[in-house]
């Protein structure tokens, strides 16, 4: 495709054109580019929608899933008609409809390990929108690995966030949360609900950080976590810096190729662990062992008496440093650490396993109002 403007694109962006920040040669840049939205649902539907009016040259879409009446209260990439239709093969039609003059690529395929590498060379700009841990992580690692910028952004009820990241000038999405969360902690859209708008707010932001990126535009959210809240109306950031233990852009990383998720949380292994109150942790002080699997930054700040530090991400490879004379209890933040670093250490075939839930943030709360809790860093 050529980069060059046509008359007619001089006619359909001239708005841009008029922006100094822009001009023909942004636009041209715009031509140039190659975005890939993973997931073509909530978030996905605004990105695509404004990446296509604004005349990015090559819009690629992976989305395995068919369209459902429940998507049409927020999906604004379809309508009643496509109900039963592939998202990617709707998402495909509609954004050329909107802007024949682009090339529209879709990929009828779920994102795993083994298409990843061969799905992503092809693309410049990277959107997650997925409520699918493992594809939000495969994307940043993958993102990481082929040094390519990534545009994340996630959703729940009434609450937004989204961060930008560009290989070499910004910590990743690990660095921010090194492990996902375990399976069934944190609820899906299908089952906690989400505001309809909600998606269309965080997608555009998206859709923005992308066009500014491929510009060379503005200041992106490089290790800048935006928060919405769209009941208070009220946006917030959070900055964070690159992890020197991250687990795949630290300085040692340990993972090396895209890989998927480990399924270390299913039904059958949390159902061995135990979960305790702060008020039972307590009463166990000296009688459990405890493991802190926060970053040992965090630890530095704060812990329990006599806990022993193993940052999530090392405890397979640190398993014989856990003790096994007394029952073990992992602890972290909040408790999603935690349940991951239970849930790995039972598989390993440790017994006699709890964790803290609520974490330590927990502990704060109904037990020591002075004890001070470290941001994730």
């Amino acid at each position: 495709m050529s980069t060059s403007l046509s008359p007619a694109d001089l006619a359909r962006y001239s708005r841009h054109l008029a922006l100094r920040e822009i001009g023909v040669e942004g636009q041209q840049k715009l031509k140039a580019a190659k975005v890939l939205l993973v997931g073509a649902g909530g978030l996905g539907s605004p990105a695509a929608l404004y990446l296509a009016a604004s005349g990015v040259g090559t819009i690629g879409v992976i989305d395995n899933d068919r369209v459902d009446v429940s998507n049409l209260q927020r999906q604004v990439l379809y309508d009643t008609q496509s109900v039963g239709r592939s998202k990617a093969e709707a998402a495909k039609e509609r954004l050329l409809a909107l802007n024949p003059e682009i090339e529209l690529v879709s990929h009828a395929v779920e994102l795993r390990a083994a298409n990843v590498r061969e799905i992503f060379t092809r693309y410049d700009v990277i959107l997650d929108g997925t409520d699918r841990f493992n594809t939000r992580y495969l994307s940043n690692d993958a993102c990481v690995i082929l040094r390519k910028t990534l545009v994340s952004a996630a959703i729940h009820r009434f609450e937004g966030q989204a961060m930008t990241y560009v290989p070499g000038q910004a910590p990743c999405y690990r660095c921010l949360f090194p492990e996902p969360p375990a399976d069934g902690l944190v609820p899906n859209c299908a089952e906690a609900g989400v505001l309809g708008v909600l998606p269309g707010v965080m997608g555009t932001i998206q859709a923005t950080e992308a066009i500014k990126v491929i510009v060379g535009v503005g200041e992106p959210l490089l290790g800048r976590l935006l928060t919405y809240d769209a009941l208070a109306m009220r946006f917030g950031e959070f900055r964070f810096t690159r992890r020197s233990d991250c687990a795949v852009c630290g300085d040692h990383p340990t993972i090396h190729a895209p890989a998927d998720l480990a399924e270390v949380c299913s039904a059958d292994v949390m159902a061995q662990v135990r979960r305790l109150s702060p008020a039972e942790l307590r009463e166990l002080l000296g009688q459990v062992a405890i493991v802190d699997v926060r970053s040992p930054s965090e630890f530095g700040v704060s812990h329990l008496p006599r806990a022993v530090n193993i940052p999530v991400s090392d405890v397979q490879r640190r398993f014989d440093e856990i003790p096994r004379d007394q029952p073990v209890v992992f602890i972290c933040r909040s408790g999603a650490r935690s349940m991951t670093a239970s849930a790995i250490a039972t598989r390993a075939g440790l017994t006699e396993v709890a964790h803290l839930e609520g974490g330590l943030l927990g502990w704060a709360k109904d037990l020591d109002e002075s004890f001070v809790v470290a941001p994730v860093g």
